[in-house]
């Protein structure tokens, strides 16, 4: 440390544990101008973390993005060594060893007797109490946490974990050091997860007890999540990524802390790191690879037949599309650019004219950012023939609703169209959350009826979620599953069951998040921060909300906890108090923040 200064300097930094986040940190604190001693028990993982770095500044010489000489500087850098006894000078100590406290706690005691009394000290659990690796130090007050997220180099995020024994000038060099390194630092408490493994581990863990329960394939599940809500990997990847094992340890610490039972590692994971089978490290794990290590994942049994093979569909030239709102319209101009014939039917005429003419102002939108002809938007708009009543679905092979989320008004509706539409015409339902029993059984046929969830807007986002219940027919699941194919959406196969895959999945999560902030964990900046820079979300969970809609999301809440009955999928209380006061999000100008008004 700087002795002149009141503000410590890290210039030199051990990194002790050399496996793949430990060498991530090791290249990026070398890559900005630091010291670095890498430290790891084993001469093969020092090898392999020298062997990482030049690997990865070779391929930033060959993009233009270093020089030859600035590359020598960079590995000239780090050194690495076997014995805790090189980080002797140390500014900062940045501990990555696997999750145990004997490990870390050996390494505390080692290191207390190594370095200098200035010296901080950083573990870098993500599951671990700090308080008590802390307590355990002969100067807890140089100790913290130090979350980096994996790949270390492109992940923005480091959460800085303080606790009650933590020196505030230690959390200020380290959070310093983080600015320069290009992170940003998020300061948070001391408890198992943090902010964004805490929400990100429970939505994990959901993804494995719904595939365990053989409820939706890996496959759809994955690509559920990706499509849906535009995530960079899908939740049972990312687990193979992370480490099936270490995934376990993490949840197991966060359950203990909790007693969430959304926290209770689902029993695969067990099951899989007791075989052996962790993820990509080991070849195996939910997926197979190519080679332990490696990214590429490899055909095995477990690999679903093609859909292709479900058999016949029935054939379908036009559809009935029953709405006017966003959804409808938007599910109406995806069938018609697709060259299908539609019927938008409304409960009035003009209702349909007007759905109609946002179709056309959508497809001008599209026209004039290049995206579609002039003539394409011309012919599509006149394949859409807008109705004031169902009674225009006489001839439709395909019926669409798209209206309320309303269980009546939806049981209202299929009962008309079963008196309507023709014998062997598919029903389909896009409802997001309700059960598509209770409208099928409404009509005389519910082998016709499917559930179609589209994903709004529905002409940009790729995913439909196909609902399959108990007494839908073979053919009518086939043909929905072609029909998503020629419209050029992906299908995911999922049960009858409250929320489907994206939202059984998405709300919990969202859910957890309101109540970090009821219980002053966390702020709504910090959480969304974390999430967009830690977990590579598109949105942070509080600006999700905003834009879903505070109502919309509280009625999902409900019938998650209506059908599950876990204590932990109640609506927050924060939640229940915005909708009651009429904050709804962007469409009322004030959610979790203020908007402006249009």
């Amino acid at each position: 440390m700087d002795r002149q200064s009141s503000q410590p300097t890290l210039q030199t930094i051990a990194v002790v544990g050399l496996g793949t986040m430990g060498t991530g940190i090791a290249e990026v604190l070398a890559r900005a101008g630091r010291e670095v001693i890498g430290i790891d028990i084993s001469e093969t993982a020092a090898r392999r973390a020298s062997a990482s770095l030049a690997a990865a500044t070779a391929r930033s010489v060959a993009r233009e993005r270093l020089t030859e000489q600035e590359r020598a500087d960079v590995l000239a850098r780090f050194r690495t060594f076997t014995d805790l006894a090189a980080a002797a000078e140390a500014d900062l100590v940045i501990e990555v060893v696997p999750e145990s406290y004997e490990v870390k706690q050996q390494v505390f005691r080692e290191l207390d007797a190594v370095v200098r009394a200035d010296t901080i000290l950083a573990t870098g659990t993500n599951a671990l109490s700090v308080t008590r690796l802390a307590a355990e130090s002969q100067r807890p007050e140089r100790v913290l946490g130090l979350h980096f997220f994996n790949p270390v180099p492109a992940m923005k995020l480091v959460e800085i974990v303080s606790c009650v024994l933590t020196a505030p000038t230690a959390v200020e060099a380290v959070t310093e050091l983080a600015r320069e390194l290009g992170k940003e630092p998020v300061a948070v408490g001391d408890r198992p997860g943090f902010v964004a493994d805490g929400l990100l581990f429970g939505y994990l863990n959901q993804a494995a007890a719904m595939y365990e329960a053989k409820y939706a394939s890996r496959e759809d599940i994955d690509a559920a999540m990706r499509l849906g809500c535009g995530l960079p990997m899908g939740p049972l990847a990312l687990l193979d990524l992370i480490g099936v094992d270490t995934a376990r340890t993490v949840l197991e610490a966060m359950y203990a802390s909790s007693g969430d039972r959304l926290h209770a590692p689902a029993p695969i994971l067990g099951q899989l790191a007791e075989a052996g089978l962790a993820g990509q490290k080991s070849g195996r794990g939910f997926y197979t690879y190519e080679a332990p290590g490696s990214s590429v994942i490899v055909r095995d049994l477990q690999t679903p037949l093609d859909g292709s093979l479900l058999g016949a569909g029935r054939p379908v030239s036009s559809v009935g599309v029953a709405g006017s709102g966003t959804m409808a319209s938007g599910i109406a101009q995806v069938f018609a650019q697709s060259g299908f014939d539609v019927v938008l039917a409304a409960r009035s005429q003009e209702k349909a004219e007007a759905a109609k003419a946002a179709i056309g102002k959508s497809l001008g939108r599209a026209v004039s950012k290049g995206r579609l002809t002039q003539e394409a938007a011309d012919e599509t708009l006149g394949r859409i023939t807008p109705a004031g009543s169902l009674d225009a679905f006489a001839e439709v092979d395909l019926a669409v609703e798209a209206v309320a989320e309303d269980l009546e008004v939806k049981q209202e509706l299929f009962a008309a169209l079963d008196k309507v539409c023709k014998p062997g015409a598919v029903l389909a339902t896009t409802t997001s959350s309700l059960p598509v029993i209770a409208v099928a059984r409404v009509t005389s046929r519910p082998q016709d009826v499917i559930g179609m969830h589209f994903f709004n807007p529905a002409p940009a986002m790729k995913l439909v979620e196909v609902v399959r219940t108990v007494l839908t027919a073979d053919d009518v699941h086939a043909t929905v599953r072609e029909i998503c194919v020629k419209v050029r959406k992906h299908p995911v196969d999922c049960g009858d069951r409250a929320g489907f895959i994206v939202n059984a999945l998405l709300f919990p999560y969202l859910n957890n998040a309101i109540k970090m902030v009821e219980e002053h964990y966390a702020s709504l900046d910090q959480i969304d921060a974390a999430m967009k820079l830690g977990g590579g979300y598109p949105m942070g969970p509080f600006e999700l909300l905003d834009v879903v809609g505070l109502d919309v999301s509280l009625a999902i809440e409900k019938v998650l906890h209506k059908e599950f009955r876990d204590p932990g999928l109640a609506p927050s209380p924060l939640l229940e108090h915005l909708v009651a006061a009429g904050c709804l999000g962007r469409k009322t100008g004030r959610g979790f923040r203020e908007y402006a008004r249009r």
